[in-house]
């Protein structure tokens, strides 16, 4: 049987159009289903989701928000646009992180409230940890959860080799910020905002980099900024004063770990999977490693023509997956 939550995220995922998310949470129910014995109810529901899927029950639904075309101009090649459907639902975080990302949503849903009292949501978000700890899919679900399109700095079309082209099309990006409201996501935001005193440092970096300043202090649209670094360590510690929030991820504990792995692998039979020996094994290992070995296990599950999923399995495509990183 469904779980309130469950339910709650189908109504949910139907009134905003995100069929991606519908069946999963279907698929959810049809595993539990399966797991319990309910092997005709189970069939029945993965029937309704593939024919959904294959269009023979595609309905229109009116109601959303309409895609975006990419930009043009000057600042094609510079800014990508896409409009995710990512819920914060979709993703396992700290308690910390979970309330961080739930209280930027709260201020910009209820921004009209704030600015009649004289105050400002929060807009400028930097995010700072590990690769694959979520920060870029936390762009994605503030995009997502906000209706609004993600415009997502391209760094290898920013920046350039010639004096003081580099500014210019930051100032068409912050010029854009006011023109189109968004979500505008500057990932691996070091390459920019690394400390003016660093050794290697030469004039243009800095020069980019005070610009950025200039231009992130003078911003005032009602669009989102959100940096994304792995490296904080590395930013000028004048960037900090200038963002409104700064969240900080870390990869998961043994309880995290094995909350995402149940939720990649809710489909497939589980049943005999040791979980707790799971945990040990993936604490300290990035979200995205863990999303991807799982991937690996249940693609070799599927290939074998295997019924479900053992402990093995799983702990091979984790180690390989680890093991093969650089």
């Amino acid at each position: 049987m469904a779980t309130a939550e469950q339910l709650k995220t189908l109504v949910r995922s139907f009134t905003e159009n995100d069929d991606a998310r519908f069946y999963r949470v279907m698929l959810q129910l049809a595993a539990t289903e399966a797991k319990k014995g309910h092997t005709t109810v189970a069939r029945e529901l993965k029937e309704l989701v593939d024919a959904g899927r294959s269009g023979d029950m595609l309905v229109q639904k009116s109601s959303g928000p309409i895609p975006i075309s990419q930009p043009r101009g000057e600042l094609e090649g510079v800014i990508t646009a896409s409009f995710p459907r990512a819920r914060i639902a979709d993703m396992v975080l700290t308690q910390g992180v979970e309330k961080s990302i739930r209280r930027v949503l709260r201020e910009q849903r209820m921004g009209e409230r704030l600015r009649a009292h004289g105050l400002s949501p929060r807009r400028k978000i930097l995010l700072a940890g590990p690769p694959g700890t979520g920060k870029t899919m936390t762009a994605q679900v503030l995009a997502g959860e906000l209706a609004l399109p993600l415009f997502t700095v391209r760094f290898e079309g920013l920046i350039t080799r010639y004096l003081g082209e580099t500014a210019s099309k930051l100032r068409l990006v912050f010029d854009a910020m006011s023109k189109q409201r968004g979500v505008y996501f500057f990932d691996e935001f070091d390459a920019i905002g690394s400390h003016r005193a660093a050794t290697n440092d030469v004039g243009e970096v800095r020069r980019i980099l005070n610009t950025f300043l200039q231009l992130l202090e003078e911003e005032s649209s009602l669009s989102l900024i959100v940096g994304a670094t792995n490296h904080p360590d590395l930013l000028d510690s004048a960037l900090f004063r200038r963002f409104d929030d700064l969240i900080r991820y870390e990869n998961p504990d043994a309880v995290q770990a094995v909350m995402l792995m149940k939720n990649v692998l809710a489909m497939f039979d589980t049943s005999t999977v040791d979980w707790e020996h799971l945990g040990r094994l993936a604490t300290g290992v990035s979200f995205a490693e863990l999303q991807r070995a799982c991937e690996d296990a249940a693609k070799e599950m599927v290939l074998d023509d295997r019924l479900s999923l053992d402990t093995m399995s799983i702990e091979h495509a984790l180690h390989e997956r680890v093991t093969s990183k650089p």
